[in-house]
């Protein structure tokens, strides 16, 4: 095969990988309860079939640092973290199989605020952006929309039960009372008609 030939098939070749590259898909930002265990979700998806290579790294950046810490690595088997802040703490909680390249961080910190990194290779599909979650640990959970539209339905399941209490009870006494009513009125004409005894009979 001539030269200009096998370049010609090496340019198509780049072009064909890098029209398929790997898609790596994050949440972008995460927040976390301090002391809490928390799950750095990255999902990936690739063109080509899984294979024995296909290797998941995950890295840390400081936010006020331009260098990278490693966090996990995924190659056929979990890798345990390396020696520092991540060592017992970074465990393996994805499936490969369903696209699924998720750690589990565990008791995160305020010191592990920062950008987590995810990237994953299939050769030879290694091209592509690298996921990134900004997370953010804080001491207390703020009420977001979603703690609040549930505020909201539970005050207002509260109140139309409370409601139906009351209409039930409404009816409740109201049926009673239509029901002693005529015989109060019958005891009263009963009375009224009585023969009034004789005054002899009543000073006797």
């Amino acid at each position: 095969m001539s030269a200009p030939c096998t370049l010609h098939l090496a340019v198509l070749g780049l072009l064909f990988v890098s029209a398929y590259p790997m898609k790596v898909f994050t949440s972008k930002e995460l927040e976390a309860l301090n002391g809490t265990d928390v799950r750095l979700k990255c999902t990936f998806s690739s063109e080509s079939p899984l294979g024995e290579d296909i290797t998941v790294s995950w890295q840390y950046r400081h936010l006020q640092e331009e260098k990278t810490e490693n966090v996990f690595y995924y190659h056929r088997e979990p890798y345990p973290p390396p020696p520092g802040r991540f060592n017992s703490r970074a465990f393996w909680d994805g499936n490969l199989n369903r696209g699924d390249a998720s750690i589990m961080l565990r008791n995160v910190q305020e010191m592990d605020n920062g950008t987590y990194l995810c990237q994953v290779k299939n050769p030879p599909d290694v091209h592509g952006q690298m996921g990134e979650i900004m997370l953010r640990v804080v001491n207390k959970a703020k009420f977001s929309e979603i703690h609040i539209l549930m505020l909201i339905i539970g005050i207002g399941s509260a109140f139309i039960i409370l409601l139906v209490l009351a209409i039930v009870l409404f009816r409740y006494y109201r049926n009673r009372n239509e029901r002693s009513t005529p015989v109060s009125n019958l005891e009263c004409t009963e009375k009224l008609t009585e023969k009034p005894q004789d005054l002899t009979e009543v000073i006797s």
